[in-house]
């Protein structure tokens, strides 16, 4: 392991678990997997962590393949060196959405069906913990997509629990930028591999994502000073979890 990694990010990333209380003893936590940097550096990143926890959890990396022809072999040899067992949950999602539905505005359909499939994966895998590659640059953005286009100030928390499912959703890189995770996946040469979905680039996400980079560019404490006010407006707890059941109340030193 780089050095440099705990002052770079991944202290970072374990106050964030800790805090937000993202995970405990015998948790099994499937990694959802899309081929994209995010994924690749939140395979990366959780090894790391699951290195140092003075805990044991299991994870498990499920890519949902959405029926585009895609070499996947990369993100496999990945998981594999990484000793994480990879899953492929095969849809017909893109069909579903580019033909058979035909929506003018696929993203919203294709989120959720994609998460239908992760959710379904991880459940049938014996999983009780579902981890996403969000880190705060996507928590900004949906910040601002809600704002815009529904009037509504909120965005995804760093946990929540989905009783539907039975499963606690975590994003354990919420703490870490952008340009981060990109440096991150430069630095160890992780896979990433090209999105073949027709329309990416052109969401509104990616507009959003201009107006993060143009305000964060500026002012580059905008990042903090951005979670400061999801604390203190109630978005995101500002008080941490406890992990009760397996710490005795005590903060676990990751």
């Amino acid at each position: 392991m780089n050095r440099n990694y705990n002052k770079w990010f991944l202290t970072a990333v374990k106050k964030t678990i800790i805090k937000y209380g993202m995970l405990k003893e015998g948790d099994k936590l499937a990694l959802g997997v899309s081929g994209g940097k995010d994924s690749s550096a939140l395979l990366y990143i959780m090894s790391l962590v699951q290195s140092h926890a003075p805990f044991h959890f299991s994870m498990q990396a499920i890519f949902v393949d959405m029926g585009w022809e895609m070499d996947i072999a990369p993100l496999e040899d990945l998981c594999s060196n990484l000793g994480i067992p990879f899953n492929v949950e095969k849809t017909r999602i893109s069909r579903i959405v580019f033909e058979v539905r035909q929506e003018k505005n696929p993203c919203s359909l294709c989120a959720k069906l994609r998460r239908g499939a992760l959710h379904k994966a991880a459940k049938e895998l014996g999983c009780n913990r579902v981890a996403l590659g969000h880190h705060l640059d996507d928590v900004i953005q949906t910040f601002f997509l809600n704002l815009i286009y529904t009037g509504k100030m909120d965005t995804f928390k760093p946990h929540t629990y989905l009783s539907r499912q039975d499963l606690y959703l975590i994003r354990p890189l919420v703490s870490i930028t952008q340009r981060t995770v990109s440096s991150l996946v430069r630095l160890e040469n992780l896979p990433v591999i090209k999105n073949p979905c027709p329309v990416a680039g052109e969401t509104k996400r990616h507009e959003m994502g201009e107006i993060t980079d143009f305000i964060t560019s500026r002012y580059p404490s905008f990042y903090q000073r951005f979670v400061t006010s999801l604390e203190k407006s109630g978005i995101w707890p500002a008080q941490p979890f406890f992990f009760q059941e397996s710490m005795g109340g005590k903060l676990p030193l990751l």
